[in-house]
């Protein structure tokens, strides 16, 4: 288990047993109050709801309320600024939400106990929260937990292993090659850390260059993006239910894509790949076969060319409508890949635009997708030049992912679909 997890484990269970005492807490003020010995309530707050149920759910909820904050996402060097705002808007959040469920169906003669018990379940829920991650946070800052390397050279960041370090600063004599820099980028990304450059004058001139805490240095976060943690969030619990709710209401469709397959040319139903994801990291992506057994007999990966005569007469209609994609929400359940992302590319294609675009490693700090930018742009790229091209636009989608980009780009491929333009 990494550090990085650890940490992670420390947060989530100190959030576990605090909210876990929250609800306790807070039911033992409701049963004063409904003994009337406190805060002067004379009048009998009766419950209407079972006291015994919440003790399991109340922690849930905090604890997904949490994960969609993005409190979990980034464990190491939390401005403590930033962590007592998440932790209030959570508790608050969280208050609201048991207010409105539960403590509103209580029978009351008037609005003073209803405020006096959501302001007794915000302050346990906050003070009880805060407390043990502020305590945590204290401890590992304390420790220097994190492990940071400083590299020098490309020698130095091929003796690093994963696992090693949280975070690998790179800090390169003035006179460096920017090819340099990417291949840097490509070799450090696969160890899933935090990686950052030393920056020079211009570009601190320029404002390349952040300062996220004040007892460290001004450095450019190259792996950092610009969506924030809790937006990535919800875009990777959007993902992970999305895939659910298509490989279930799909899955009938997805029979009928198999049977019409296997009826229509020998081979298997399902074929897969290796594409390099998020880190740089290989995995195999799953297709309906549109094309005859063995299209690729010598090896070579090729791409697909208009009136390609490997595609079968089922494969060019699902091709059309992309219903060939349909397994890859099986991808995106796993975490190989998300709902909107660059789509990922294979190896061998993967050296060959590098050679005239070493920036394609970027790409690796965010998971690849069905849908992005760069398809809807450019549409299918059986060139180098389109290859590039789609590059491009998947970088412009990365220093602009927002959620609200993720919809518009869900809603051009919707048209996409519908007028079938896929290949």
């Amino acid at each position: 288990m990494t550090l990085r997890r650890k940490q992670q484990l420390w947060y989530l269970l100190a959030d576990l047993l605090s909210s876990e005492l929250v609800w306790l807490l807070f039911l033992v003020f409701r049963w004063l109050v409904y003994e009337g010995k406190i805060l002067s309530m004379e009048t009998v707050v009766i419950p209407a709801f079972n006291f015994y149920m919440p003790l399991l759910v109340y922690p849930m909820v905090c604890l997904m309320v949490y994960y969609l904050s993005g409190y979990y996402l980034r464990p190491f060097q939390k401005p403590l600024g930033r962590e007592l705002l998440q932790t209030f808007c959570s508790a608050a959040v969280i208050s609201l939400l048991f207010f409105f469920i539960i403590i509103i169906d209580d029978e009351a003669q008037n609005y003073r106990q209803y405020l006096g018990s959501l302001a007794v379940l915000f302050g346990l829920q906050f003070i009880l929260s805060y407390l043990p991650r502020l305590l945590i946070t204290l401890l590992s800052r304390r420790r220097g937990v994190m492990r940071t390397r400083v590299i020098h050279s490309r020698e130095e960041a091929e003796a690093l292993r994963a696992g090693e370090q949280e975070e690998v600063i790179i800090d390169l004599p003035e006179q460096h090659n920017e090819r340099e820099l990417y291949q840097l980028f490509a070799m450090l990304y696969p160890l899933s850390c935090e990686i950052s450059i030393v920056p020079r004058v211009y570009d601190m001139l320029t404002g390349a260059a952040r300062i996220d805490m004040l007892d460290r240095p001004s450095l450019i976060r190259i792996s950092a993006l610009h969506m924030s943690d809790s937006q990535l969030c919800i875009k990777r619990a959007f993902d992970t239910i999305a895939s659910v709710l298509g490989l279930v209401v799909g899955a009938p469709l997805m029979a009928l894509i198999a049977l019409q397959i296997r009826l229509s040319s020998p081979g298997p139903v399902i074929y897969s790949q290796e594409r390099i994801g998020l880190y740089g990291l290989p995995f195999r992506i799953y297709k309906f076969r549109t094309m005859i057994d063995h299209a690729e007999a010598d090896g070579i990966p090729q791409v697909t060319l208009d009136h390609d005569p490997r595609i079968t007469p089922i494969g060019r209609w699902l091709r059309k409508y992309r219903l060939d994609e349909l397994p890859q929400l099986w991808n995106i359940l796993r975490g190989d890949m998300s709902i909107v992302g660059p789509r990922p590319e294979r190896p061998y294609f993967i050296e060959r635009i590098m050679q005239e675009a070493p920036y394609y490693c970027l790409l690796y700090k965010v998971r690849p997708g069905l849908t992005s930018w760069g398809p809807i742009r450019v549409g299918y790229t059986d060139t180098m030049e389109k290859m590039i091209e789609r590059l491009n636009c998947d970088i412009a989608y990365i220093e602009n992912m927002s959620l609200g980009l993720d919809i518009k780009i869900l809603f051009f491929t919707i048209g996409i679909l519908l007028r079938g333009k896929g290949q």
